[in-house]
């Protein structure tokens, strides 16, 4: 019996060791990141989740580094499996506090950032959901940003908040304070971010 060699081309092989690869590299960035009672991912792309800590306190917020890969808005996806406050003692749950540090990568200026919360995906979060950036509360200190000078904030139709006068440019950097108040008891939510770049 005579057995046969199979020879497969070199071209063949290189991508299927590209293909895997993507996949793999595909899987990473869609891990779930661990912080406070909340994970965090970027399933949903455009974006890379680069590391996460903290507890979500005031003085030790959760901080989520991200690195954008393009300049169309993005979907965080938030979740968590305690819809109850832990320990009243603890600021953390109902109102957590986060830092969103993120580097351009798009390769165009952003000279807005804007982000808004949505309980059910591409559904405005209107006053009544219990999910907002803190509507109710004193915000004085609470919100700020390096790399953008300004900001306004909306409670209706949808709870959004865009940082303006200033511009990142690719490679980069931005960062971003705020309070997300959690009343709602669903177990998923979401933070659209939104890197705007000149309309001309």
């Amino acid at each position: 019996m005579r057995w046969m060699t199979l020879r497969w081309p070199l071209s063949l092989i290189t991508g299927c060791v590209l293909f895997f690869a993507s996949i793999a590299a595909q899987a990473e960035s869609g891990r779930l990141w661990s912080a406070g009672r909340y994970t965090f991912s970027d399933e949903m792309g455009g974006f890379t989740i680069i590391g996460v800590s903290g507890k979500g306190t005031r003085q030790d917020p959760i901080i989520l580094t991200e690195e954008f890969h393009s300049t169309t808005p993005t979907v965080l996806i938030i979740r968590t499996e305690q819809t109850n406050l832990k320990d009243p003692a603890e600021d953390i749950g109902i109102l957590f506090h986060m830092r969103v540090e993120v580097t351009n990568g798009s390769g165009h200026p952003w000279v807005e950032f804007g982000f808004e919360l949505q309980e059910q995906l591409n559904v405005p979060s209107d006053y009544g959901d219990g999910l907002s950036f803190y509507q109710p509360g004193d915000k004085k200190d609470a919100i700020d940003s390096y790399g953008y000078a300004s900001f306004s904030d909306d409670f209706e139709p949808y709870d959004r908040m865009i940082f303006r006068d200033g511009k990142i440019d690719p490679g980069e950097n931005a960062s971003f304070g705020f309070p997300i108040a959690d009343f709602t008891p669903k177990r998923t939510f979401y933070l659209v971010q939104d890197p705007r770049i000149p309309s001309s």
